[in-house]
């Protein structure tokens, strides 16, 4: 064995490797990508839930598309306007107007005491999935009753009662809308906390048909219309909707709603 050729073999190799490796040091170097400390502060503010609500698929997105300048202090629901004002900081912007809190609200008081089924249902228990089939509620606007809505909830904030509807803990809610978004018949709202009256119905069935369908439903009646005092409150479709920049909470239009479909919120 030719031992010279051989150590003059391995001092080769041990140079090559200690050039490259030097190379591969000062390319890390010269061509790294400084992470903007930015993203990194704004990233240990956020309330780290990855909902997704922010059109970002976690928190981390979100931090590096506001650092970046593509989305605004004020795109995370979860943090609030508490946390815009902490984002408006680190970017040294002015902070956001006051963004008032919104929870989610549900629409429909069609419950199993309310209303009837039609005909047996005989497939999947699930909202999406029922909404599909042919109509077996007796209101085609209501609550399906199945949760897809409380199953996706990460936050605990949503248990089916024993009347078949959904009850939102407003306390956990943390306004991701996962569960609008999942609803089939959009019978969830992100309502605002100063809207003090909500009118829980979405039917757009006439009055006579309204009153077989659900004891509780909004049969378009005009009442609360005609007695609201500040003119807040338009039919439209046979459904009365409420102008909440208009609305003071006098609470006029649930005590003239002959069947209760015009309640109080209380969050």
């Amino acid at each position: 064995m030719d031992f010279g050729m051989l150590t003059r073999a391995v001092l080769s190799m041990g140079i090559l490797g200690g050039l490259f490796a030097s190379g591969l040091a000062y390319a890390s170097v010269k061509f790294a990508v400084e992470d903007d400390p930015k993203k990194q502060q704004i990233e240990e503010i956020l309330p780290g839930v990855n909902c997704g609500a922010c059109g970002k698929p976690g928190c981390a997105s979100y931090a590096e598309a506001v650092a970046n300048g593509e989305l605004g202090i004020d795109c995370c629901p979860v943090g609030g306007a508490e946390l815009a004002e902490g984002i408006a900081k680190i970017m040294g912007v002015a902070p956001a107007c006051s963004t008032e809190r919104k929870v989610a609200q549900v629409l429909c008081q069609g419950g199993n005491e309310e209303t009837f089924d039609k005909s047996e249902y005989k497939g999947l228990p699930k909202c999406q999935v029922a909404d599909m089939e042919e109509n077996f509620k007796s209101c085609e606007y209501g609550c399906l009753g199945f949760g897809d809505c409380a199953a996706v909830c990460d936050f605990d904030a949503i248990v089916m009662d024993e009347n078949g509807l959904p009850q939102i803990d407003t306390d956990k809610c943390t306004s991701c809308t996962k569960c609008v978004v999942e609803c089939p018949r959009d019978i969830i709202t992100m309502a605002g906390v100063s809207e003090q009256v909500k009118t829980k119905c979405k039917s757009l069935l006439r009055g006579k048909e309204v009153k077989v369908a659900c004891d509780k439903g909004c049969i378009g009646c005009t009442l609360c219309a005609k007695k609201c005092p500040v003119d807040a409150i338009d039919m439209v479709d046979n459904l009365a909707v409420i102008d909440h920049e208009t609305c003071v909470g006098c609470g006029v239009c649930v005590k003239v709603c002959p069947t209760d479909a015009m309640v109080e919120t209380s969050f």
